[in-house]
């Protein structure tokens, strides 16, 4: 039986690394399209990232997309290209709308075309944010699908329109479209201007410095919902072969805890008695209260259950630190 391929978009970034890796270990053949090159083997390992074809691109060049299609002529698109990084969106929101949105829209087009002519019908994988719910009040936790849209800042906005137009070639033309609200996830190797790799860092910091200790942290009371990274790429390869054309799946792992008592758990698992003192600087004026997933849909219809813990998230960045 020949072995399945993948195209992977944003494949050199924090969660692209990670389902690399798990698509290789599933007999994938894998083809990981990046805007910065090959991310080497921190996240992969010698033996995965081998298990990789790199291709170094900007896909929102003209026939850009179109190539690493035809390169690579996948069973499966997996888009998680972007800009990741809420803060940053709204830094240049032209070029947050230009990746967020044109990239799919460019990668959708070229599918619907490859369809329309019978040469190619691929599952395609859209990566979308829980930022696209905006602000529920925390009654309505745990929100599920159906939850109404309510972006408050210009990244969700732009995913909101990638998962609109991704719908939209379905509808249309068939596109064989999956769609993804991915809640916060995390782990080795997630850039440090994430909270928890942020927090980490803060902790480690303040080791051993005894008594009267301080950790700056931003809004203690925001309550979000974080899943292992290694749970999140599982989703994405289980919803390509089992999850239904068309449908939106939240990617969560359905438990809330507040940044304060995520703060208390990255000091006690370090074994670190300090104080943490919050920090205006830290902290977003748009930034939703509370924020729960519901996983219901993504268990039902793929069989996925989440086999990593928040704990496990905090003792994965703790060691990777300690290592450099």
């Amino acid at each position: 039986m020949a072995s399945r391929k993948a195209l992977v978009t944003g494949a050199g970034g924090f969660a692209g690394q990670w389902l690399c890796r798990d698509l290789v270990r599933l007999g994938w053949t894998v083809t990981g399209s990046s805007l910065t090159g090959d991310p080497g083997i921190a996240i992969l390992g010698s033996e995965d990232h081998a298990g990789v074809t790199w291709r170094h691109e900007d896909l929102r060049a003209a026939g850009v997309a179109s190539a690493a299609v035809e390169a690579s002529q996948p069973d499966a698109i997996f888009h998680l290209a972007g800009v990741s990084f809420v803060p940053a969106a709204g830094d240049d929101p032209m070029l947050a709308f230009d990746v967020n949105t044109g990239l799919a829209v460019r990668l959708l087009n070229d599918v619907r075309v490859r369809k329309s002519a019978g040469t190619l019908d691929p599952v395609v994988l859209i990566v979308g944010s829980a930022e696209q719910y905006g602000r529920h009040d925390a009654a309505a936790m745990p929100l599920g699908e159906h939850a109404e849209c309510r972006p408050r800042t210009f990244y969700a906005a732009t995913k909101m329109a990638q998962e609109s137009f991704a719908l939209e070639a379905f509808r249309a033309n068939g596109v064989r479209v999956v769609c993804t609200r991915s809640f916060n996830h995390s782990g080795r190797g997630q850039a440090k201007g994430f909270l928890l790799p942020a927090l980490v860092e803060r902790v480690i910091a303040v080791r051993g410095k005894g008594e009267g200790a301080k950790v700056a942290i931003g809004n203690t009371i925001t309550v979000r919902d974080f899943l292992h990274v290694e749970d999140t790429v599982r989703a994405y390869s289980m919803l390509v072969e089992k999850g239904f054309a068309g449908h939106v799946y939240n990617v969560c792992s359905g438990k809330g805890v507040s940044v304060g008592d995520l703060a208390a758990e990255v000091l006690k698992a370090a074994g670190v008695d300090a104080t943490l003192v919050p920090d205006p600087s830290l902290q977003r004026a748009v930034d939703v209260p509370v924020q729960v997933g519901q996983n219901d849909r993504l268990r039902e219809d793929t069989g996925w259950a989440p086999a990593r813990s928040r704990a496990d998230i905090i003792t994965d960045l703790l060691n990777n630190a300690a290592s450099f």
